[in-house]
């Protein structure tokens, strides 16, 4: 009896560690911070802000051991965007989300695992209601855009990695919905920076 419940368990053991190295998808949930540059326009309008912080959840799929797709949503806390027309100075609190889907490509160096990403998104843009928001009619807004990042990810356990990445949002900037807020321009040629750092879970 003992000896069938030891080939049981190594038995077990093996199918374990079989599927993990098989792992065909991962989970992973990370911190992200977003910055946006200034921007200046030929409208005569001026765009900053200050640096955000939230979170990012990211969905892969391996098509093969070095190519996957992803699915990502993000959102942040809020950020206070800065608008000048010519004389007048409004602010904007927002919190902006990210639904998007990228192509991935991975590198393999021992646990280190390198990797690149590009693909499209939609970027929604969410005035805060409140005394920091100094203009009643900015409204929420969805700009289609893109998303590319560079990484890496290291190998803690077979189930498990640490990754971090530097990512770039390229979208126009938004205005709100407020022809007075418009400059015309995106966030180009890097885009909103926006690092992110987290844990990833292989199943």
């Amino acid at each position: 009896m003992k000896k069938i419940a030891l080939i049981a368990f190594l038995l077990a053991v093996c199918v374990a560690a079989g599927r993990a190295q098989e792992s065909r998808q991962d989970v992973s949930i990370s911190g992200m911070g977003l910055i946006e540059p200034y921007i200046s326009s030929t409208t005569d309008v001026q765009v900053h802000s200050n640096s955000a912080y939230g979170g990012l959840v990211s969905y892969r799929f391996m098509l093969t051991p070095s190519s996957a797709l992803e699915v990502n949503y993000g959102i942040t806390y809020q950020n206070r965007i800065h608008i000048y027309t010519n004389p007048n100075n409004y602010e904007v609190l927002t919190r902006n989300q990210e639904i998007s889907g990228a192509y991935v490509r991975s590198f393999t160096f021992k646990k280190w695992n390198p990797f690149v990403e590009a693909g499209a998104a939609a970027f929604i843009f969410m005035p805060i209601r409140n005394s920091g928001t100094t203009t009643l009619d900015a409204k929420q807004q969805t700009n289609m855009g893109a998303i590319y990042g560079a990484g890496v990810a290291y190998e803690i356990s077979p189930s498990f990695d640490i990754r971090a990445e530097f990512r770039g949002m390229i979208t126009k900037v938004p205005n709100f919905g407020d022809a007075q807020f418009t400059t015309n321009k995106w966030y180009v040629p890097v885009g909103i920076y926006n690092p992110t750092i987290g844990v990833a879970y292989h199943f």
